[in-house]
């Protein structure tokens, strides 16, 4: 299912900039641990998955992980660096080629989008792929996404070519959350935290909604004023929140799987 894409790389890593900063190191830690706990999570599938953050201070250069590899086998030093050219600028390996059609697209097409993870995590996959709208406003954590989410109903095979992560960027708009028809999913966000915050709680809103789906029984949504409460009240507190989440997720793979930081 995995593809790895070609390009060349001397004359760009002859010229490419200083990224060794504490700020790009950083990232490519937090990047490393959310891979790690992804995979404890069951959110990854095989080698196909990919989670990208551009380059603090270089906005035409992304972090993303390179081709071959499960999440739980990701170090910081393991992450690409690449243009919006599929260059690698910095790391050993090449990037898988739907990884990158789609996220350079993303963050080339959505400064907003800082950062991207895309995965088939299962029972959100599950959801884009019934009828109808995805999430039903039913569960109070599918509330934390309520006004947030928008589907790309064009699913068209393969991201092999800039065509498809340009039409998934626009199928994005405004939202942080898009449910990609017949594939997965994407979030967006400004901060790591912030992705693997909603990542987290997104699958954790699904996996309810496929098991209140599964008894057959009708499954009540809130009314729209106390879901537009609700929403509002989680959004007051998200940002202070993803980054405790972070946090303790990276002091749990300090203790027990510490070589994703090297």
């Amino acid at each position: 299912m995995a593809h790895s894409l070609k390009s060349s790389t001397e004359a760009a890593r002859s010229n490419r900039p200083n990224l060794s900063t504490d700020a790009i190191r950083s990232t490519k830690e937090d990047l490393a641990a959310c891979f790690r706990m992804a995979a404890r999570n069951g959110f990854e599938e095989g080698i196909c998955n990919h989670f990208s953050a551009v380059v603090p201070g270089h906005d035409d250069l992304f972090i993303v992980n390179p081709y071959g590899y499960a999440f739980r086998e990701l170090t910081a030093s393991k992450l690409l660096v690449c243009d919006f050219n599929g260059t690698v600028i910095d790391g050993d390996g090449e990037p898988e080629a739907t990884a990158f059609y789609i996220h350079a697209e993303i963050h080339r097409r959505l400064p907003r989008a800082k950062v991207a993870f895309h995965t088939h995590m299962p029972y959100a996959t599950a959801l884009s792929m019934t009828e109808g709208a995805p999430l039903i406003w039913a569960g109070q954590t599918a509330l934390k996404f309520y006004g947030r989410t928008a589907v790309d109903e064009n699913y068209n095979g393969l991201a092999l070519d800039h065509r498809e992560g340009a039409r998934i960027a626009a199928a994005a708009g405004d939202a942080d959350i898009v449910f990609l028809k017949h594939h997965g999913v994407l979030v967006l966000a400004p901060t790591i935290a912030d992705a693997w915050d909603d990542l987290y709680y997104l699958e954790r809103a699904a996996e309810v909604q496929v098991l209140a789906m599964s008894t057959g029984r009708e499954v009540l949504p809130a009314a729209p004023q106390i879901a537009e409460a609700a929403y509002r009240q989680m959004r007051e507190g998200d940002p202070e929140s993803a980054r405790a989440h972070l946090a303790a997720i990276r002091r749990q793979l300090d203790a027990e799987e510490p070589q994703y930081r090297h």
